[in-house]
């Protein structure tokens, strides 16, 4: 088959693979998809578990496109002040997990080991936030290139990504405070203030 055949309102037939959407006493709440596959004889347990795992790839790649921050149809809504609350609570984040790396550092006992990997991998998680917050959302939607202040603004979501990455490489404290200061410059420029 080419694509998707509505067998009915509620069934929905993609090649071997058929998709229910399940309701109950007609409530306006939407019902998980249930998997159905279509097949003239019984399928063997190879073939089953490959269309599960079809399935399951299906469903994956559905959720992956509805997991993204905010859009770029685009919506018109944006939240300028929100993005830039939400790079100083990474930052924060940053900056305290600095701090307990070192703590954790010196300890060799499995727990505390155990909370040392999570706080890097924290650490790396907030850092990336504050990238993609920049590259995605003032980079590709919010910072024009007609702004009085382009260069100005260029410049400085550059130091932001660059002392995010330099939050990945370090945890002593200079580093933390520089992306603070990084950011809060982006926002005077951006801002458009002196």
């Amino acid at each position: 088959m080419n694509g998707p055949v509505c067998l009915s309102k509620q069934t929905i037939r993609f090649g071997f693979v058929s998709f229910e959407k399940k309701t109950k006493n007609r409530s306006s709440f939407p019902r998980p998809l249930t998997c159905n596959f279509i097949s003239h004889k019984q399928p063997s347990l190879i073939t089953m578990n490959i269309k599960s795992y079809l399935c399951l790839a299906f469903f994956t790649c559905l959720s992956a496109i509805s997991a993204h921050g905010h859009c770029q149809v685009p919506c018109g809504i944006f939240a300028d002040q929100h993005r830039f609350e939400q790079m100083l609570e990474d930052q924060a984040t940053i900056e305290k997990a600095g701090k307990l790396i070192a703590e954790l550092s010196g300890k060799k006992d499995a727990l505390s080991q155990n909370q040392l990997s999570r706080w890097v991998a924290t650490k790396e998680a907030h850092a990336y936030n504050i990238q993609k917050v920049i590259a995605e959302y003032f980079l590709a939607q919010r910072i024009k290139a007609t702004a009085k202040n382009y260069e100005k603004q260029l410049v400085s979501a550059h130091g932001v990504i660059v002392a995010a990455m330099k939050c990945k490489q370090n945890v002593d404290a200079d580093s933390s405070a520089n992306l603070k200061k990084a950011i809060l410059a982006l926002h005077k420029s951006y801002e458009q203030k002196k």
